[in-house]
């Protein structure tokens, strides 16, 4: 098979443990607008986006309002997903959730796997203690029960999401714009207007709503690690040595890679390496630039360099990348 004829590889994969009586609302708000940027038409076909549905035990569950819901996959929190989603309902089933399902929280957020929680699932968050210290979007009415019972963490009543150290908590009713804000992120702006335009949205209304979110979808708790990706961000076309870097951060970089081993789980280079293939990616979409010149932008050596490293990274050539998203871009473009 040649790179022409492999597969695409999803922008996204995203595990959903659904909890009995959980609310369909809140899962619904999340994963439509996402069926709707994973595919070129409306076939809700599993092509840029894919998910799978999972319960604790591998059996049917039911949520609030009495809908089953057949497991697509075993419960398998260690699959390679991009996002692992907890969702929530009825607080009977969330206020004491067995020691095994919080540990199986605890090793997901060691691995620095993104978690969502859905509704009442932030109580499961705050119980594995993955939120102490943090901000939280809660519901109002759970507002003052959460305060009782978790009074180191801090719940948030007027956000539509909150993502704080690892996790991201999302009440009931407002998953919407999280699911688009994961689909601006992974999927590029021209899928999330397709999405916009087909779930009639008000792009305005939207952006009033985003303008109080608390923190972007990645956050990391050392400031210094926030600092130097903030100087990797402003540096990503000047091939730098890491002596510059920890020159400009005023640390060695023993210790330096040691905070990012602790936040990230690379090295200072492997992530400035990562931050430079996708800003890559991004200009193999956004302009006509040659290869060459996408290289030197992203302060790689040459075009080989980058071809090198993008597809280890991504599993295709730059090239390759660019006339697949080129050819689903004319069929999802807007007449």
């Amino acid at each position: 098979m040649n790179d022409q004829d492999a597969p695409l590889r999803p922008d996204i994969r995203i595990g959903l443990v659904l909890i009995n009586h959980f609310t369909l609302n809140c899962v619904s708000e999340l994963i439509e607008p996402i069926r709707f940027a994973a595919d070129i038409s409306f076939l809700s076909r599993q092509i840029f986006c894919q998910w799978e549905w999972m319960s604790c035990d591998n059996q049917p569950v039911t949520s609030s309002c009495g809908l089953h819901i057949v497991p697509t996959a075993e419960f398998n929190l260690h699959s390679n997903w991009d996002y692992v989603v907890f969702a929530g309902g009825l607080l009977d089933q969330t206020r004491d959730v067995p020691a095994w399902l919080l540990e199986a929280m605890r090793d997901l957020h060691a691995r620095r796997v993104p978690i969502i929680t859905l509704c009442s699932a932030t109580f499961m968050a705050a119980q594995a203690g993955l939120l102490e210290g943090k901000k939280c979007a809660i519901h109002f009415t759970t507002r003052d029960e959460f305060r009782e019972r978790f009074p180191n963490v801090s719940p948030v009543i007027d956000q539509t999401y909150i993502s704080d150290g690892g996790v991201i908590s999302s009440p009931v009713g407002t998953a919407r714009d999280l699911a688009m804000d994961i689909i601006l992120q992974h999927c590029g702006e021209l899928r999330a207007k397709k999405v916009q335009k087909y779930l009639l949205m008000d792009e305005g209304k939207r952006g009033q709503t985003r303008s109080r979110v608390a923190h972007p979808l990645k956050t990391y708790d050392d400031e210094l690690v926030q600092r130097t990706i903030a100087y990797m961000q402003q540096h990503l076309a000047s091939p730098e040595p890491l002596q510059t870097l920890t020159t400009a951060m005023q640390i060695n970089l023993r210790q330096l890679n040691q905070a990012f081993l602790h936040s990230t789980g690379d090295t200072a280079a492997v992530h400035w390496r990562k931050m430079r293939l996708e800003h890559a990616r991004k200009l193999m979409i956004a302009s006509n630039v040659s290869i060459n010149n996408v290289a030197k932008s992203c302060g790689f050596s040459d075009a080989s360099h980058l071809i090198t490293w993008f597809r280890k990274q991504y599993g295709e050539t730059p090239s390759d990348y660019r006339k697949r998203r080129r050819d689903v871009e004319r069929l999802i473009a807007p007449n």
